[in-house]
């Protein structure tokens, strides 16, 4: 018998994923899941034609009609370039509940085998193999929903906490080592007060609130006084806006809905002059 053809599909959800080498996050890695499809194939007698990667790519936030993976791999299978769609592990097509298992079954009915090195092939030829379909994504998609909410509420406790929880450094600060790392091993810096930048800060402020001074003319003041962005670039109008509604400036932290309590100690403009401007 001719061996059959087989397009593989690897993805990560994340782009701090692709090199990951614990084993608890094996699963996760893209080389993994190609060394794991290519010793299935082997296994098998089967033969890899293609395939595609996808990095950094949500199968529960994308929908498949978004991802060029899935759309390369469609067009493949309505020329039948191949026989099997392989995947280390079925939630590697997609974590959506209403989308993902119709995908497979439109696969599965164009006449391609759908397989998982880990959960075997999935089938529909009976009426429970749909349910079971289904059954496999909307447990898929949970632990998605469980996984985003757990991030969201950490997030939250971080900011009331009064931890910077990472991103863009905001203007007037820069980031202090204090031995903190996060559970990969990386290094979380903690924000405190650049004093050079600070004093621009109040300057803006101040020029606002008790000068009159617009946000273009702010703009033209700082520059002809030799005061810079932290790349040391001319200030412009939509930066000098966003940066007086910033509550980190009376040192509090916000994001995700949620607002610390003010820190002494990033504090650079007083709260009254805040809500006055």
């Amino acid at each position: 018998m001719d061996k059959k053809r087989v397009f593989c599909l690897y993805r990560v959800s994340t782009t701090g994923q692709l090199d990951r080498r614990t084993l608890e996050n094996e699963k996760d890695d893209i080389p993994m899941q190609k060394r794991a499809c290519e010793e299935f194939c082997e296994r098998m007698g089967w033969e890899i034609v293609d395939s595609r990667s996808e990095k950094g790519v949500s199968g529960y936030k994308v929908s498949a009609n978004d991802r060029d993976a899935i759309i390369d791999i469609r067009e493949a299978a309505a020329k039948k370039q191949f026989d099997v769609l392989l995947v280390y592990m079925f939630d590697r097509l997609g974590r959506k509940e209403d989308e993902t298992p119709f995908i497979v079954q439109w696969f599965i009915n164009n006449g391609i085998e759908v397989w998982s090195t880990q959960e075997g092939q999935q089938k529909i030829e009976q009426h429970v193999d749909k349910l079971l379909n289904y059954i496999r994504f909307w447990q898929a998609q949970g632990e998605s929903e469980k996984t985003s909410a757990r991030v969201k509420t950490a997030q939250a406790q971080m900011i009331q906490d009064g931890r910077f929880r990472g991103g863009t450094v905001p203007f007037g600060y820069e980031l202090e080592q204090r031995g903190r790392v996060n559970k990969k091993g990386f290094p979380l810096g903690n924000l405190k007060i650049n004093e050079r930048e600070a004093a621009i800060v109040k300057t803006i402020f101040d020029r606002y609130v008790n000068h009159g001074y617009g946000t273009h003319r702010i703009c033209g003041y700082l520059a002809e006084n030799g005061m810079t962005t932290k790349e040391g670039t001319r200030f412009i109008n939509t930066t000098i806006q966003n940066m007086l509604k910033r509550p980190i400036y009376v040192g509090i932290l916000s994001g995700g809905g949620v607002q610390s309590g003010v820190i002494p100690e990033l504090q650079i403009i007083p709260q009254e002059m805040f809500d006055r401007a």
